[in-house]
């Protein structure tokens, strides 16, 4: 996948997918963040402003290649740590508990099975009050295993509360939280 390029998918030049980066971020219910695991990082082109909301971040690849692009663009941020991870396998559960995972352009390069795994995962390594958000591509590619919507309906699976589900052409992002509360009710607006 990163074998001629270190950014395969335009990650650093495409509006899209700058984009698709704010609208993510936008979408999550706390500004701030302690513990965050984002596995599939890539080249670290979210990780980049994951770290600026959060304490501590963890985030994986199974390609050196963009393990080695993730590690230049977090240069002098010392709440980044990268690991090797292929999942469901190399989950990082001593890690957790965590208060933010991030399952981003990942969920559909696995089998169902796979998938299942990492949602249980998810589901033992989030803190209390934990935030899990997935964010995948729509359109069909050759090395898709699953569709979209089964990855997220896998996730949906672990019982968390879908706070925002935003869907767009070429995308889908959804964000569930162990607390149902909106954003506007955790700050007494209502």
């Amino acid at each position: 996948m990163y074998g001629d390029s270190a950014d395969p998918y335009g990650m650093r030049t495409r509006w899209y997918e700058a984009r698709k980066r704010a609208v993510l971020l936008a979408a999550l219910p706390h500004p701030r963040y302690g513990r965050v695991y984002e596995p599939g990082c890539g080249a670290g082109e979210l990780s980049v402003e994951l770290a600026a909301r959060c304490d501590d971040l963890l985030a994986s690849d199974f390609s050196p290649r963009a393990l080695a692009s993730a590690r230049a663009r977090t240069v002098g941020m010392p709440n980044v740590r990268f690991a090797s991870h292929v999942l469901p396998d190399a989950w990082p559960g001593a890690a957790g508990p965590f208060d933010l995972i991030v399952i981003s352009e990942l969920g559909y390069f696995l089998d169902a099975l796979a998938m299942r795994r990492v949602a249980e995962h998810c589901e033992a390594s989030l803190a209390s009050d934990g935030v899990l958000v997935a964010c995948n591509w729509r359109p069909d590619f050759d090395a898709r295993v699953l569709p979209t919507d089964e990855v997220h309906e896998t996730l949906a699976s672990i019982g968390l509360a879908r706070t925002v589900r935003h869907v767009e052409e070429d995308f889908l992002l959804e964000v569930w939280c162990r607390d149902p509360r909106s954003v506007a009710e955790r700050e007494g607006i209502r």
